[in-house]
């Protein structure tokens, strides 16, 4: 029962957040500051979920494999490589220090 509580509470909270949405007006969505902040706030999100999920395991602050790809990551990005190279780099370094027991 507890679960679909949380089902329902969420679907709700959904529906709830894309009326409100929905009943923002066009003005307050044209502002500079506005359009700004919603052109720079998906690259924070995705920097910070990058940053979380590299550099930490469960409650831990961990530098390891995974430091070493994103680093050939953004070397990669840095030398304008085409996306799948810049994750083929990734991959191939960390399962290189990986394999050499880092």
């Amino acid at each position: 029962m507890t679960v679909w509580l949380a089902i329902g509470l969420t679907a709700a909270g959904c529906y709830l957040l894309k009326l409100v949405g929905l009943l923002v007006p066009a003005g307050a969505l044209e502002r500079p500051l506005v359009q700004r902040l919603a052109a720079l706030l998906p690259v924070a999100l995705l920097a910070a979920l990058t940053a979380q999920q590299t550099f930490s395991t469960d409650s831990a602050l961990v530098v390891d494999a995974r430091a070493a790809g994103l680093a050939a990551a953004a070397l990669a990005l840095v030398l304008r490589a085409p996306f799948l190279v810049v994750v083929a780099a990734a991959v191939a370094v960390t399962a290189g220090v990986r394999a050499l027991g880092g």
